[in-house]
């Protein structure tokens, strides 16, 4: 028998379920399977303070586990506790109303260690300091081949430094870091009283907040991307990975690849997010921010047709192609009607909206779920803290039927959510066919739909759907790791990253999320070490080779952080 629990810990308040699972046996009758009992005693001392009965759930299919539940929520003051089975099985658990301040904290102070074009020092750093890394200025694709010949002289450089490092790679792409920032941000607006810490950055203590700093190393660096006619450029990488060394010892050339029309239509959204965001903090930043977005969108309006992107022969740093660019714009036009009130991207919003099938989408491939934020925002913190200081009456038809479109979508998506979460014995919202690449960020994905439903409607149901994703991500799975590197007494501490790889520390930087199980493995490592047939929610190594595992990027940290400030932001309505 084993037991999980959420590592990290609990809020007071919160819903807690222990789980406790064994591998099925298929000589059982699994609906005679009898009750288990837990027993909990305060850490140190054997007196029993609260018994439950676990209950039998039955059989989870993507952990291949016979399921029992045992609900302890009466557990609300805070402290360390001892929990035991029958059989002596036992595990420590935490209450706290803490939990979710801390743990945000670390999430965000990751992204600072993804910096590139910086030197990492100790006074922030501590132990994971670092040299500054590919400072060297970057060419065009189109003159990377002139590179020394003799038409060398005619190519032109760009400085482009800066940013946070994607993944476990040292590229930067522009649709994934604008995905990152907007759950950054949007978590910003919806809930600022969770990002009040210090992250202890070398910004820290200027009058904003850190994790705005934070987010502006990165936004920086974006506006970098964007060429002299308004486009913007796919990505910075070079032409090949890296191979697994410091990021100041990667000499390979850094390429500016082509522009495409999701890198220009989401570096259109965010930078007029950013420009709202920021305009009460750095006025002269917030200004360029919406310059930039408007020159974009100029650019997208002379290009209407979809422009994608491909990796060109002999490239093999990530693509993030998509097969169209309707929710991309969607996106673009909600956030620059939003902050310019031009009723010509509103009119755009509606064209573009009956392109797009997936209205809650807050991926990087797919972000119409964002388009959806920005014309709720007003209705979101009316209904989650009771202000509506930027609302308005809306008189204009055409924008009180995309708010209506938008909320209904979410609200049904959260339905669905939900019932896909009571099909699964750990709580995951996770069907056994979304265990691909990445599945924590289909998981923390369908923990902001269900916090935004949470938001627009107020219903427990939807609060308590979001716990339970955490609990998920923290521990409560088929393997008992926490997803979150360093949090949590058995955390993933092998991620794949190129720094932590080669640091020769020992144990890895805090606070990445990495992909989570995968049944249909795409590296060496994993092929042959996973054996064919296993259990979906079971097939994860934390094996630093097992990308396909085991990497981690900004845009699930950004998933993760959005949903523990949303937990933070709550805990006292638990």
């Amino acid at each position: 028998m084993r037991l999980y629990i959420n590592q990290a810990g609990y809020l007071p308040g919160s819903i807690k379920t222990v789980i406790l699972a064994e591998e099925a046996d298929k000589q059982k009758k699994h609906e005679f399977m009898a009750e288990k009992v837990i027993r909990i005693y305060p850490q140190g001392d054997e007196t029993c303070i609260l018994e439950k009965k676990a209950e039998y759930f039955g059989l989870d299919e993507a952990s291949g586990d016979d399921i029992w539940r045992a609900d302890f929520s009466e557990l609300t003051q805070d402290g360390i506790y001892r929990i035991k089975d029958e059989e002596g099985n036992a595990v420590s658990v935490r209450v706290h109303e803490k939990i979710y301040d801390v743990m945000n904290q670390i999430l965000c102070k990751a992204l600072y260690y993804q910096r590139c074009g910086m030197e990492l020092e100790e006074p922030y750093a501590g132990i994971f300091k670092r040299k500054s890394c590919h400072e060297n200025q970057a060419v065009l694709l189109e003159d990377y081949g002139k590179l020394g010949t003799e038409a060398e002289g005619t190519v032109k450089w760009f400085d482009v430094r800066g940013g946070w490092h994607d993944a476990g790679d040292y590229g930067k792409y522009t649709t994934a870091a604008a995905a990152a920032l907007a759950h950054i941000l949007y978590a910003y607006e919806f809930f600022p009283e969770s990002f009040g810490a210090s992250l202890n950055i070398p910004e820290s203590g200027n009058g904003m907040p850190d994790i705005l700093n934070e987010c502006l190393y990165e936004l920086r660096w974006l506006l970098k991307m964007q060429m002299e006619d308004g486009s913007v450029c796919h990505k910075v990488t070079s032409m090949r990975h890296a191979n697994f060394v410091m990021p100041h010892e990667d000499k390979r050339q850094m390429i500016l690849f082509p522009a495409s029309s999701m890198a220009a239509a989401d570096f259109a959204a965010i930078m007029a997010l950013a420009y709202r965001v920021y305009r009460n903090y750095d006025r002269q930043f917030a200004g360029q921010a919406l310059e930039a977005a408007k020159k974009a969108w100029d650019w997208l309006e002379e290009h209407p047709e979809f422009t994608g992107f491909q990796n060109p022969e002999g490239c093999n740093t990530g693509d993030y192609a998509d097969t169209d660019d309707q929710d991309e714009r969607l996106w673009a036009a909600a956030e620059l009607y939003r902050v310019t009130g031009d009723e010509k991207y509103l009119a755009c919003a509606g064209k573009f909206v009956e392109k797009v099938s997936d209205l809650t989408a807050m991926g990087w491939t797919d972000v119409a779920g964002f388009a959806g934020w920005a014309f709720l925002e007003a209705e979101i913190k009316k209904n989650s803290r009771g202000t509506a200081e930027t609302d308005k009456e809306i008189t204009d038809q055409r924008e009180v039927s995309l708010r209506t479109r938008f909320r209904n979508s979410f609200l049904k998506e959260a339905e669905k959510i939900l019932k896909i979460q009571e099909q699964c014995g750990y709580f995951a919202a996770l069907k056994r066919d979304d265990y691909g690449w990445g599945s924590n960020m289909v998981l923390l994905n369908r923990a902001m739909i269900s916090g935004t439903a949470y938001l627009l409607c107020s219903e427990k149901r939807y609060r308590e759907a979001v716990t339970k994703q955490m609990d998920y991500l923290l521990g409560v799975n088929a393997v008992g790791y926490s997803y979150v590197t360093e949090v949590g007494f058995y955390s993933c501490r092998n991620p794949h990253n190129r720094v932590a790889a080669a640091d020769g520390i020992g144990y890895s930087i805090p606070g990445f999320v990495v992909g989570g199980p995968n049944e249909h493995p795409a590296d060496e490592k994993a092929e042959w070490l996973i054996v064919p047939g296993t259990p979906p929610m079971k097939c994860y190594l934390d094996i630093w080779e097992c990308h396909s595992l085991n990497e981690i990027t900004i845009y699930w940290n950004s998933l993760a952080i959005f949903a523990a400030a949303f937990l933070e932001c709550f805990a006292e309505r638990q």
